[in-house]
């Protein structure tokens, strides 16, 4: 029974406002996901309103109040015991800039242990160049053969040249950095089949190529030819890598099991959406970066300064930052 109309509508109306808003947006965006939080506060609000239509209802004298409500909890109804199956229509940019961040952000204690096994990784590739010089021809794979030499050679080189070696081909050049990125993150990703360890192995060795390439380049006093050569694409295309491992140490968990009781088979479907996004997302990246590294990376001083190559990979990393760190309105808030 209502003693107090007034009061009863003053309170009541927040709750009626917040339940249509929620489901304009169900309405207006098929594809809208709504948290576990978000689902148990919309469920109340339901609750709440129905209630509150069936008092109004003692009222005749406030048939539009009555027909409002009445509109809500059908609405709120129709949704919650919604049959058909939602728009499935593919939306790359809402996938890109909500639901891939958003995989990243649940998952983030995979990437910490990838970003700290690559660390790990390249202090032992430090390490062990600074040890034995000579240990830098056992480290380096042969693809990378270009950087045997002493750095401070290949610099002066770079500096000197009057022609683009990539002139006619940056775009080629460029397909080919996408390709063997992206096959690199594929591999990290399987080799999670192995319990997570193949893909720990490959993390730990791509660090030490990068350790023994850095410390290389700053011992031969070379520090600012690198970090303009590498910052560029190597803030995009590292973390687009260690997300790479994030997925495969994600399937190793899941293989693992540990305290998770459910079956294997209903752990790796649970698991499916999250490596679709997180290797779809580093995909992304890795074509990004290999487009910078093909056309801006490879032009050195004194065409491109090397503080303007280093002020533009920093200007990357912090949007990548804010980017990946940022929550969106279709989350909850945990």
């Amino acid at each position: 029974m209502i003693v107090d109309l007034q009061r009863f509508l003053d309170a009541g109306r927040p709750e009626w406002a917040e339940l249509e808003a929620i489901l304009d947006k169900l309405e207006t965006d098929p594809g809208y996901a709504m948290s576990f939080e978000q689902l148990r506060r919309f469920f109340h609000l339901y609750q709440r309103v129905s209630a509150d239509l069936a008092r109004i209802q003692t009222f005749a004298s406030e048939p539009e109040i009555c027909r409002y409500l009445e509109s809500l909890t059908g609405r709120a109804y129709a949704e919650i015991n919604e049959t058909r199956e939602r728009d499935a229509r593919i939306r790359p940019w809402t996938w890109f800039v909500r639901d891939f961040p958003a995989t990243f952000r649940r998952n983030i204690r995979a990437f910490q242990l990838s970003l700290l096994i690559t660390i790990l990784g390249a202090v032992f590739g430090a390490v062990a160049v600074g040890v034995d010089a000579d240990a830098k021809a056992a480290i380096i794979p042969e693809q990378f053969s270009h950087l045997m030499g002493d750095p401070a050679k290949r610099v002066h080189k770079e500096e000197t040249r009057t022609k683009d070696p990539f002139k006619n081909f940056k775009a080629t050049f460029a397909t080919s950095l996408m390709q063997n990125n992206i096959r690199v993150s594929i591999l990290l990703l399987a080799m999670g089949m192995t319990w997570g360890i193949g893909t720990m192995l490959l993390l730990f060795y791509n660090g030490v190529i990068l350790g023994a390439i850095m410390l290389d380049y700053i011992r031969a006093g070379q520090t600012a030819f690198m970090l303009g050569w590498l910052m560029p694409h190597g803030v995009i295309e590292i973390p687009a890598v260690l997300i790479a491992g994030q997925a495969g140490l994600l399937i190793g968990k899941v293989l693992i099991g540990g305290r998770d009781r459910t079956t294997l088979k209903t752990r790796l479907r649970a698991l499916g959406p999250d490596l679709m996004n997180l290797i779809g997302g580093a995909a992304v990246m890795l074509v990004w970066a290999g487009l910078i590294e093909s056309f801006f990376s490879q032009v050195h001083q004194p065409v491109i300064p090397y503080a303007a190559k280093i002020a533009f990979g920093a200007a990357e990393l912090a949007l990548l930052c804010w980017f990946l760190g940022r929550r969106t309105s279709g989350e909850g808030t945990h």
